[in-house]
């Protein structure tokens, strides 16, 4: 099968660099160099994966990937690896938490970025075939803490009755531990559960989202939920 890969770049150079390589692995390949011109081919054509770089004229990338996924059938956006030249953890998070599968920061080995591609593309895949067979095998079972109640299916979070806003992320996160409850998880386990096995970044990704949760759920309701345990990870204790 041979995948078809848009690429949103505005340095040309750079675009043609890879759009080379990538034909070089038959990939079909399209390329454009701004976020309007992007915007309107991933909502009239079907691609298998997007590069999408964040610092882009007309549209950022992150407001193309913002938008698409409002404007586009819920499941037909196709997985986006970003490329940014931002190094920041909170920057990345942002990308992540818009929907993108992954991340890679300029300037960045071509070989790096082709084993990315293999892995989203391979990983997406295996979602794509098995996300209705693991849906319908979920139960409606919640998870409990104190007077915190995570239902997973109709992913919502309360605390004594008030309902918690968490992105994805934060959700899995929150998810994660409390189905390890009073077990401590280090950050490389939470980032595979969280963010996949084959994911490729830096671990203290996950002490963002678990500072989100702090302030989202143990700050807010006076309680201390997450306990750090220091040099391992992170545990919630039954007991707390």
């Amino acid at each position: 099968m041979q995948y078809h890969i848009l690429i949103v770049e505005d340095e040309e150079k750079l675009a043609r660099f890879i759009e080379l390589e990538l034909m070089h692995e038959s990939y079909i390949v399209t390329k454009t160099f701004d976020g309007r011109s992007a915007y309107s081919l991933i909502m009239e054509n079907d691609y298998d994966l997007i590069l999408l770089d964040i610092m882009l004229p007309g549209l950022n990338g992150l407001e193309v990937l913002r938008r698409v996924q409002h404007d586009k059938p819920e499941g037909s956006l196709p997985p986006v690896i970003l490329l940014t030249a931002r190094d920041a953890v909170m920057d990345k998070v942002t990308g992540l938490d818009a929907g993108a599968a992954d991340y890679i920061t300029k300037p960045f080995a071509i070989e790096e970025l082709l084993a990315r591609i293999r892995v989203v593309l391979k990983l997406y895949g295996k979602l794509h075939n098995t996300n209705k067979i693991e849906e319908t095998a979920k139960d409606d079972g919640e998870l409990l803490w104190d007077k915190l109640v995570l239902n997973e299916k109709k992913h919502e979070v309360k605390f004594d009755g008030q309902e918690i806003t968490l992105t994805n992320r934060e959700f899995m996160m929150l998810k994660t531990l409390l189905e390890n409850m009073d077990i401590v998880l280090s950050r490389d386990t939470l980032l595979e559960k969280v963010c996949g096995y084959d994911y490729i970044g830096e671990t203290n990704v996950v002490d963002v989202y678990i500072r989100f949760l702090r302030s989202k759920i143990d700050e807010t309701f006076g309680v201390k939920m997450i306990h750090t345990v220091r040099g391992v990870g992170y545990v919630i204790k039954s007991g707390s």
